[in-house]
Order: structure tokens, then C-alpha cells, then sequence
């Protein structure tokens, strides 16, 4: 999972990262839902 300012969707896709997001908040959202959570 990674993400913020210096980091894109599409590098996301390319290194096969598990997750994306462009904050903070949105990440929790995120590790909630990859970890069925939420």
C-alpha cells in the first residue's frame, strides 16, 4: 500500500502495489477494506 503527494495510481498499478491512496484519511479507509474491516 502506498500513496501521497509524489506517488500516482498508474506507479501504483506498475509496481504491483496491494493498494493506492492520495491521503492520509483515505488510507485508513483503504486498510480497513484490504483487511475486511470496515
Amino acid at each position: 500500500m502506498i500513496g501521497g503527494g509524489p506517488i500516482s495510481q498508474k506507479y501504483a498499478d506498475k509496481i504491483g502495489a496491494d493498494g493506492y491512496s492520495q491521503n492520509a484519511v483515505e488510507a485508513v479507509k483503504l486498510a480497513k477494506r484490504l483487511l475486511n474491516i470496515a
